[in-house]
């Protein structure tokens, strides 16, 4: 079965929306990290990210013929037209609540992109084997942050917990299958994601637990990202992020 052309470029498109958005986040530790080691790791994660999306911007670019670039895809929508995941956006905060958010999307990554790795269509599988590679070192990165500020001082352990707490409801939606998704399905393009999920909280339950820290029992969910509705900060993030693009059309390097 050939996957439905708009479904397709859509698809690509919110992974690229992911990778871009959290990208920019992470990259706004840069020269603010708390030392000069994890300055250079967290700017080469961000880095990972763009790369990433990057890629997924390309292929969106030729699926829709060439009419929009890959600068285009990235600089020139509304906070509404971007397809990420609520938990990619927002703020950094301090370093634990980074930290927090980084090692819940680098435990759903690694198992979904080295599935999505044997996707049908070989351009997204291509993309997503190299980014799971990115992604064992990103969870291995952030699983030693996590049990280390939750094994450290009070202040530490504090934080981490209280990181965990506020982000946990946004978790939930990395598991809810759009309705492009679920068409690509079908043909063996996209992952059923809801299938991770058992295995992505056993996963987070085990590093947590060795942490010393307390698994959320908080019911709460917010999803919204993958329809356009996001969360005030988005705009601010775009606001920054476009502005060259916005205030000098077509500048290039």
């Amino acid at each position: 079965m050939t996957p439905p052309r708009k479904a397709l470029a859509e698809f690509v498109l919110a992974l690229g929306d992911d990778s871009l958005v959290l990208g920019q986040r992470l990259s706004e530790w840069c020269g603010k990290a708390p030392f000069l080691e994890e300055d250079i790791a967290i700017a080469n994660v961000a880095l990972d990210y763009l790369g990433r999306a990057e890629k997924f911007y390309r292929y969106v670019s030729e699926l829709e013929g060439g009419h929009r670039g890959v600068d285009d895809i990235a600089f020139l929508r509304d906070s509404r037209a971007y397809r990420n995941l609520l938990i990619f956006e927002l703020p950094v905060g301090d370093f634990a609540r980074t930290m927090a958010r980084q090692l819940m999307v680098d435990a759903f990554h690694l198992p979904y992109l080295n599935r999505l790795s044997r996707s049908t269509d070989a351009r997204i599988g291509a993309i997503a084997a190299e980014a799971a590679k990115e992604s064992r070192y990103h969870l291995k990165r952030s699983r030693e942050w996590v049990l280390r500020l939750g094994g450290g001082t009070v202040e530490s352990h504090g934080r981490i917990q209280r990181a965990f707490d506020a982000l946990w409801g946004y978790g939930p939606e990395m598991f809810e299958m759009d309705r492009h998704e679920k068409a690509l399905l079908e043909s063996g393009v996209s992952v059923d994601r809801s299938a991770l999920k058992a295995k992505w909280q056993a996963s987070m339950t085990s590093i947590l637990v060795e942490a010393g820290l307390k698994v959320s029992d908080q019911e709460w969910s917010i999803v919204g990202g993958r329809d356009g509705v996001h969360t005030e900060h988005h705009g601010y993030l775009l606001a920054e992020m476009q502005y060259m693009q916005r205030a000098y059309p077509g500048l290039a390097w």
